[in-house]
């Protein structure tokens, strides 16, 4: 018989984690909430037609495909060019993130909705990376994005709430902040425009490879040794202001984004933030979508990648058809977060919701009683269960230990003809004698 398993890169999740990652859910939530974005949802699969193209050209090869339902077969004419043939069989693909697919759902809803338009959203996405710490196949992600606004203020304020985020959650973080444009200008700036993309996706490697691996990405990409000279000085340089207004002289759109930098540091400065954000020019992040200003945020207290992220599109709508709609948004990575809250012990002891009190009948009448008690415990807020199963009252508290449920009430015919109850505290290893008033001012009390 084979041995039941999960999918490589995807996961099972206890009791214990399911109710650590909804603390983690709601604290997110509570944020984007009072920052006035609104909840959507869209579906886990995506027309390939939606998803293709929007990631770059690594992107593109993670993306999870769904066979054609029925003979998928049938029309195939062409089996050796791999990219024809998968046209052929497969028309959908899973949520590769929630950017591209919020971007058709604001073409598909542009009637219904008032712009500026502040959406958040929090679904599992779906990528066929290889998995290793901190990088599943199957993850959730925290997205909140404003569309319909041009203002450099809605970067300054989503950096405020990542902050806010992050605080609240017990992380220290290091944000940095750079834009798109600075990279095009590097491009025009090496005399190889055409080559932006790949110089962005070698540059978007440089924590992991390191420089020397860096310029063999882009030997690789036929830049030039001229070219290659001068992304080393630029790249040397990345968080020295002054020197790269110097460096990108008579090149204006790399004048604009340093510019658009500037602004959205002038617009936090008045604002008291717990974390760090400073400007990298070698920050690239290499979704193709982005087109201003990029942010990535890290744990300055895990080895972890990147842990958020996110940056202004310009026209990613205008690719569904609908123009001129520019939009800035910024994503939680929340496994990692995750992951590094565990490491470093930072969920608080209310974030594990168990139950609060088991009720222990003697037999089946005490159990029968002990219904409309329950009902009284429940109605006061009080999470209780009743154990159902006809077992010595010994076993019953084995299973409240096991449980490691703090408080077990016990119920036999002297707790059914007084109405008085024996309340066992399991970690202090003490009982009282209590009436329902009285236990449930205790429980309510804790």
């Amino acid at each position: 018989m084979q041995k039941p398993s999960t999918p490589s890169g995807t996961r099972d999740f206890s009791p214990a984690q399911v109710s650590k990652r909804d603390y983690l859910f709601e604290t997110i939530k509570t944020v984007f909430k009072k920052y006035g974005y609104l909840p959507i949802e869209t579906p886990a699969m995506e027309n390939l037609s939606t998803l293709s193209g929007k990631y770059g050209e690594e992107g593109d090869q993670l993306l999870f495909r769904i066979l054609n339902s029925g003979d998928y077969l049938k029309k195939v004419t062409e089996l050796s060019d791999y990219k024809h043939f998968t046209t052929q069989i497969s028309e959908k693909g899973l949520r590769y993130d929630l950017t591209v697919p919020f971007a058709r759902y604001v073409v598909t809803h542009q009637n219904e909705l008032t712009f500026p338009f502040r959406r958040y959203q929090i679904q599992p996405v779906w990528r066929a990376d290889r998995p290793q710490k901190g990088r599943y196949r199957e993850f959730y992600q925290c997205d909140a994005d404003v569309v319909g606004a041009d203002s450099l203020l809605n970067e300054a304020e989503l950096l405020e709430m990542a902050d806010e985020i992050y605080a609240k959650l017990g992380l220290k973080v290091v944000v940095k902040i750079n834009s798109r444009k600075v990279l095009q200008g590097l491009a025009q700036k090496v005399g190889q425009p055409d080559k932006m993309v790949d110089i962005t996706v070698a540059i978007d490697k440089l924590d992991k490879i390191g420089w020397e691996g860096v310029e063999k990405e882009l030997a690789k990409r036929e830049i030039t040794p001229e070219g290659i000279a001068q992304i080393q000085n630029f790249i040397e340089h990345a968080q020295d202001l002054p020197f790269l207004q110097d460096f990108f002289a008579g090149i204006d759109v790399a004048a604009q984004g340093l510019a658009e930098v500037e602004t959205v540091f002038t617009a936090l400065k008045e604002i008291e933030l717990t974390n760090k954000i400073e400007f990298d020019a070698t920050l690239a992040r290499g979704l193709g979508y982005y087109t201003g200003c990029i942010f990535e945020v890290k744990s300055l207290e895990a080895q972890m990648g990147s842990i958020g992220g996110g940056g202004r599109y310009d026209d990613l709508t205008g690719i569904f058809g609908m123009k001129g709609y520019s939009g800035v948004g910024i994503s939680f990575g929340v496994e990692r977060i995750y992951d590094i809250m565990e490491e470093l012990q930072l969920f608080p002891a209310e974030a594990i919701e168990s139950t609060q009190i088991m009720v222990l009948g003697f037999d089946e009448k005490a159990r029968l009683f002990a219904i409309p008690l329950l009902r009284k415990l429940r109605e006061a807020g009080i999470r209780a269960e009743l154990y159902t199963e006809n077992k010595k009252i010994q076993k019953q508290l084995d299973y409240v230990n096991k449980r490691q449920i703090r408080y077990a009430l016990l119920i036999g015919e002297n707790e059914m003809q007084n109405q008085v109850y024996t309340l066992k505290d399991m970690q202090a290893s003490e009982q009282h004698t209590l009436d329902v008033a009285q236990i449930i001012a205790k429980l309510t009390a804790n």
